[in-house]
């Protein structure tokens, strides 16, 4: 039996077209945050390779001027 295609999800920024993630915006960011607080891997996000990359920096950078917490509790 052959294995069925993969979806092919094209990343959520790519079809807005944003060029660049603003680190402000917490209710985007907490989009692609896990649980426990975690930054979600692109695999399970959808986010292409350029996006995850900024998005990372934007969440570290939230974190850093204490708009996001490091620790969920």
């Amino acid at each position: 039996m052959p294995r069925p295609k993969p979806i092919d999800r094209q990343c959520a920024f790519c079809q807005q077209n944003v060029k660049a993630i603003n680190y402000k915006d917490t209710n985007m960011l907490r989009r692609y945050l896990s649980s426990f607080g975690k930054i979600v891997p692109r695999k399970r996000s959808g986010v292409c390779m350029w996006h995850q990359r900024k998005l990372s920096t934007a969440i570290k950078r939230a974190r850093f001027m204490a708009i996001l917490p490091y620790l969920v509790q």
